[in-house]
């Protein structure tokens, strides 16, 4: 891991635990051993480690998703695997999830702006998934926006509750969910 690497990880828990507002550089640097000045060598300003967070995680949750629909048509499979992808994100990564939405207000611009297209891109890439499968008779939704507001809420939702020593399994759970979401939309055998 790199020190940037270190950074990130430092600012993630403390911008968790504490808020970002709360956060001062020295506290990102006193949680990797580094004094406040030095830090700078790394990372140009708490901002830009928060941009970084919220952008790395939105690249990811968009990559993610071009994979998961890539080796199949059929819309029913497609969706499957894109919110299963989705809701294993967020299984893997719940500080991502609540540093990402909790802080969307502390964001400034560009960053914030960036951030918000990325998002918009993504629930679009959903949106696609329920209206191919709408038009292909498929999935039977009044509108597919809010269809595809109401899975992504399914993978944030777990970002909340799930931990890897609970009693259902990250398998179980990415599974029942992409069930759940094929039943949102009204998914035809």
């Amino acid at each position: 891991m790199s020190r940037t690497d270190d950074i990130r990880a430092a600012a993630l828990e403390l911008f968790t635990g504490r808020g970002y507002e709360s956060t001062t550089m020295a506290d990102i640097g006193a949680a990797v051993g580094i004094r406040g000045p030095s830090l700078y060598k790394h990372v140009a300003s708490k901002q830009d480690v928060l941009a970084q967070i919220m952008t790395g995680t939105m690249q990811a949750l968009i990559d993610l998703h071009h994979e998961a629909v890539a080796t199949t048509t059929d819309p029913t499979e497609r969706l499957r695997r894109a919110t299963e992808a989705h809701v294993r994100y967020h299984a893997r990564h719940r500080l991502e999830a609540f540093v990402g939405n909790r802080e969307i207000r502390s964001l400034e611009e560009p960053h914030l702006s960036e951030v918000l297209a990325m998002r918009a891109r993504y629930e679009a890439g959903f949106r696609a998934l329920i209206d191919s499968g709408v038009a292909a008779g498929r999935f039977r939704v009044t509108s597919a926006r809010l269809a595809s507001y109401a899975v992504l809420d399914l993978g944030m939702g777990v970002a909340v509750w799930f931990r890897e020593d609970g009693e259902i399994t990250e398998d179980a759970v990415v599974w029942e969910y992409g069930e759940f979401a094929l039943r949102l939309v009204g998914a035809k055998d």
